[in-house]
């Protein structure tokens, strides 16, 4: 009998639950900043908040500061070393390793079991009740789950402590049955050298009956050309006939859509995004016509939001989620089953609805380029890729782009260092479209290149195969959740990247 069936039934409840979300959104979001507040009392964090005595939201964010990594290091680290009830109750035994701040090359964002449970878990659950609602005739769970993870080291020598890319805590800590219809193996799974992971996930998929497929983009590509060259097929779905769903998350896919087409033919091939963080489980897009994705507002998280033209002010205006509107651009900042409190995540998106909330991500607050007033943000950057390269047939794999403040010619504009997987056949024309596109798309990018006086038209650096790979590796981060910043307001990485664009790693 189909496993998919038996499955199926078990699931409606959540289904009917999640269908509360457009009208009772902001009830249920003050069900949980109530749950977090009482939880948390007792500890020492509760204690110099007084959270014992906070009733509303109002009360709270009055008591709470907002916080960045920076702030809540000190009680990170203490809880690292063994420390209980410090921001959250109880031991955190487990830390999930992120991209570094300013000050420290990583962050370690503490994940408690109620948040690996309330949040993560949740929103795999989530991912899988909304497929199959859309799906009826899917056998999901007839095949085995492709899911890619990263590794984990032992957290300062402290037993069953670990600290690690998020996937890889998962992994560790999922149910003993998910393991009976995933591949990898455990092992195979959690190794750190991404390349040799790679081949052996590879070739222990190969022959498996894979229904689904789930990771970061950039890195499961990179797992799926390694199985196309071992099996010599043309297409995927000459692998895996049965394959129907990517669950897709970690960066922006419309760099990537249209290799995975060329990769998977199949009419049955379906692509869902998810909005998964080390942080939390934050959205999944529930409409397959919409690229939307749903705020998850029953989990362990509490949101509040930043409008971005007060961010980085002294005093900005922080709003609850039944505050914002549609249209504009937020700051979004959380608080979580797992001790992030009133955090600032770094994250930007736009609201597209509010019954339910919708949204899509805008990109981060510190990776866009505003050097002469142009607000450049990685939607608009995806966006006008993608309409270069739909006229030109070219298809972008890696990029990263950033300003060039004044060359010899005291001219100024923006440089783009781009790697094609396919190349478009004119160079200029492609940089062209790029950037009359990006026109199209911000105003203000408009005004600063209007008749050239404040930018010059766009400069596009073609890279050599495998430079974003190599850089990278050079900084240790092949696999896991690691990707290219694709927009900086500074010359930071493009300048490392472009020094080693004409000479290949050995």
């Amino acid at each position: 009998m189909s496993l998919t069936r038996i499955i199926r039934p078990l699931l409606k409840h959540r289904e009917h639950e999640l269908e509360r979300y457009a009208q009772e959104a902001e009830r249920l979001q003050r069900r949980v900043l109530a749950k977090l507040v009482g939880k948390a009392a007792s500890t020492e964090w509760g204690r110099v908040c007084r959270y014992s005595k906070v009733k509303d939201y109002v009360q709270f964010a009055q008591q709470t500061p907002l916080n960045t990594y920076e702030e809540l290091k000190g009680y990170i680290d203490r809880m690292r070393q063994g420390e209980r009830d410090v921001l959250w109750p109880g031991k955190v035994r487990w830390y999930a390793k992120s991209s570094g701040t300013t000050n420290d090359k990583s962050k370690f964002i503490p994940v408690s079991r109620d948040g690996l449970h309330d949040t993560h878990y949740a929103g795999g659950t989530d991912s899988v009740v909304w497929y199959l609602r859309n799906n009826p005739q899917s056998r999901l769970f007839d095949g085995k789950a492709l899911i890619l993870g990263g590794s984990h080291a032992p957290n300062y020598n402290l037993p069953h402590s670990l600290v690690g890319d998020l996937s890889a805590i998962l992994i560790e800590n999922i149910n003993p049955l998910i393991n009976l219809i995933r591949v990898p193996r455990k092992g195979t799974a959690l190794l750190a050298d991404f390349e040799t992971k790679r081949d052996r996930i590879a070739r222990e998929a190969l022959h498996k009956d894979v229904t689904s497929i789930s990771g970061v983009p950039s890195w499961m590509l990179s797992v799926l050309n390694r199985v196309m060259e071992i099996s010599g097929a043309s297409h995927l779905e000459e692998v895996w006939p049965n394959l129907e769903v990517f669950f897709h998350g970690g960066v922006a896919f419309t760099p990537y859509r249209s290799q995975y087409h060329d990769l998977i033919t199949s009419s049955k091939m379906h692509y869902m995004e998810t909005y998964n963080a080390s942080e939390g489980f934050f959205g999944i897009q529930d409409d397959p016509a919409d690229p939307a994705l749903s705020l998850m507002v029953d989990y362990g998280i509490f949101y509040e939001f930043i409008p971005m033209d007060e961010f980085g002010t002294e005093r900005p205006r922080v709003l609850p989620l039944w505050e914002v509107q549609t249209g504009q651009n937020y700051a979004m900042v959380i608080t979580t089953s797992s001790g992030l409190w009133r955090y600032v995540i770094g994250d930007t998106i736009c609201f597209t609805s509010r019954n339910p909330y919708k949204f899509i991500i805008t990109g981060r607050t510190k990776f866009f380029i505003n050097a002469f007033g142009e607000e450049l943000i990685v939607d608009n950057a995806e966006r006008g890729l993608a309409e270069a390269c739909r006229q030109t047939g070219a298809q972008v794999l890696e990029y990263t782009a950033a300003p060039v403040f004044m060359d010899s010619k005291g001219k100024c504009r923006h440089q783009w260092l781009i790697e094609f997987s396919a190349m478009p056949r004119d160079i200029d024309a492609f940089a062209s479209i790029l950037d009359h596109s990006l026109q199209q798309i911000n105003s203000d990018y408009e005004a600063k290149r209007y008749k050239d006086i404040t930018l010059q038209p766009l400069e596009l650096i073609v890279a050599r195969q495998g430079l974003f790979l190599d850089w990278l590796r050079e900084h240790g981060k092949l696999g896991g959740q690691h990707k290219v910043p694709r927009l900086c307001n500074t010359r930071e990485y493009i300048d490392q990247i472009l020094a080693m664009n004409h000479s290949p790693k050995e």
